[in-house]
């Protein structure tokens, strides 16, 4: 497997995976599908475009052998503070590493770019992914955000909310 920084040329590959991560019948292959709590995509491609556009910020990803995109994370540089988010592995390469090894890439690249923090938002009803984060160091903060009802990003089977997440990296 090999990690990089993606490019616009990588958007397609990143789209697929990510929703076919998160949402849809694929999705529920893995542990990580928000299927079950959010109808629609989780994403699209013009979304993903303007992400790569933010200054600061980069979508790493991994691929493997066959050069597919497996596995990504986007982290956004925000002074001190970098938000880590879409953390994503193709649901059927889920549990063999590849997550943990995309967060302490990321981590890698928040130290050198100087950062001291990692935030993260999880919604507040994924225990286990709420769990899988803390196993790695990163804790509650206390703040909760809204999570927002938006058809571009899925809507919500219920009431749903973000639980904000940090890790101190320096």
């Amino acid at each position: 497997m090999t990690i990089s920084i993606a490019s616009a040329a990588d958007i397609p590959a990143l789209n697929y995976l990510i929703n076919s991560a998160y949402r849809g019948e694929a999705a529920k292959k893995g542990w990580t599908t928000e299927a079950y709590l959010l109808e629609g995509t989780r994403t699209d491609e013009t979304a993903l475009a303007a992400l790569l556009k933010i200054p600061g910020s980069a979508m790493l990803i991994c691929r493997n052998h066959e050069e597919l995109v497996s596995g990504c994370v986007y982290l956004q540089k925000q002074v001190d503070t970098f938000y880590l988010g879409m953390l994503t592995v193709s649901p059927l390469l889920q549990g063999a590493g590849m997550g943990r090894l995309l967060l302490q890439t990321s981590e890698a690249h928040v130290k050198k770019e100087k950062g001291r923090t990692i935030s993260i938002t999880v919604i507040s009803v994924r225990h286990e992914l709420i769990a899988w984060y803390e196993r790695r160091g990163y804790a509650k903060t206390g703040e909760t955000r809204p999570f927002p009802v938006d058809p571009a990003i899925g809507m919500p089977s219920q009431h749903l909310e973000f639980v904000v997440m940090r890790k101190i990296i320096a």
